[in-house]
């Protein structure tokens, strides 16, 4: 009977698979016809302001980072046509306009009203009166609240599609991030919560509060800067390091261990896992992959069990119900690095300092 109902299931996939665009071309219809945007649409942003978007904007400014990958993932990266410095790392930001000034966050207002862009979306970190100076120019612009949570960035990324004609992106984003969410949930229940610093440069390190925290707990992990006591982004001394006794280290991508933390457990064993800056700095949809690279790195035989259990539940609801599967198999994508792999809903997926401007940019 197991063996009939497997090659039952091989049988769908691999007529499904045939059928190419044809059936896929139906499906998304279908989906598309129960998320589309409606507009006008009116919301009240970070400013207090209520922004009002009579109809599905073309062309697109980001001002930050986090916005722009947003608008990749969900499949509006051709309306963006100005971007941040910032978003250098995303495929195809090169062609757009760059916005930026000098500085962490300036922005040239010139730069963008040239644009004549229908929607200008701006981080939190963005000052009301550079918001207020593209208004004065007649300009849509929407700032966003700073997100704490990953809930936050559920929120963001829907909220982004709603105001950009993007939703059924949107939510199948959402979607794929969830599903990278439970796996790492399932995988750390009930599991031991290894000690983790997050390394920076200058001495510095993520403390309670953080979005880093967020990471680390969510992947099972305790943040000893927390333990220690500190809030925020803040300098850990070289023998409150050692007194922690840290078994992993997080870094940046191409960051190393400072000598003095050798005596650590997690210098000892050389635990250590690097993540990418673009993705841990910044509140927008990728942040599920560095989540899920540090939970596989600190519950391997969990993670890969929960990852299993997930995909052969999410495969077998899919064939029961007749709606396509948007499993993602194996994690292949997070077990060496967080580029690439796509979660299979044809939403295209692009591939920052370290240190203070990790700290500046995570806002973005």
């Amino acid at each position: 009977m197991r063996h009939r109902l497997l090659s039952a299931l091989l049988l769908v996939t691999v007529v499904v698979s045939s059928l190419g665009a044809g059936v896929g071309a139906g499906v998304a219809g279908a989906a598309d016809a129960q998320t589309t945007c409606k507009f006008p649409v009116t919301k009240t942003d970070a400013t207090g302001a209520k922004v009002t978007i009579n109809e599905a904007p073309k062309r697109i400014v980001t001002l930050s980072p986090s916005a722009a990958q947003t608008m990749w993932k969900i499949g509006g990266k051709d309306k963006v046509v100005g971007v941040s410095k910032y978003s250098a790392y995303l495929d195809g930001a090169s062609e757009k306009t760059n916005v930026s000034g000098a500085g962490m966050t300036a922005v040239v207002p010139e730069k963008v009203v040239s644009l004549n862009p229908d929607l200008v979306l701006a981080p939190n970190i963005i000052s009301d009166e550079t918001v207020k100076k593209l208004r004065n120019a007649g300009l849509t612009v929407y700032k966003f609240r700073e997100a704490k949570s990953i809930d936050d960035i559920y929120a963001k990324t829907n909220l982004t599609g709603k105001l950009t004609g993007e939703c059924g992106g949107a939510k199948e984003t959402v979607s794929w991030m969830k599903d990278r969410i439970e796996t790492v949930h399932q995988a750390v229940e009930g599991e031991d919560s290894p000690s983790v610093m997050y390394v920076m440069s200058g001495g510095y390190t993520a403390g309670n509060g953080t979005f880093m925290d967020t990471i680390i707990t969510q992947a099972g992990g305790t943040n000893v800067a927390a333990e220690a006591g500190i809030s925020g982004y803040q300098p850990i001394s070289n023998e409150v390091v050692v007194e922690q006794k840290p078994q992993w280290f997080i870094v940046s991508t191409g960051a190393k261990i400072p000598d003095a933390y050798s005596s650590t457990p997690a210098a000892k064993k050389n635990q250590t896992v690097s993540l990418n800056p673009n993705y841990v700095s910044q509140p927008a949809p990728q942040i599920v992959k560095p989540i899920a690279k540090l939970a596989k790195t600190l519950h391997p035989k969990a993670y890969q069990k929960a990852n299993v259990t997930t995909t052969t539940e999410q495969t077998m609801t899919s064939a029961d119900s007749g709606s396509r599967t948007t499993t993602t198999t194996a994690d292949s994508a997070t077990s060496t690095s967080e580029s690439g792999g796509q979660p299979g809903f044809g939403v295209p997926i692009a591939v920052v300092a370290l240190g203070l401007v990790g700290l500046l940019t995570r806002r973005f």
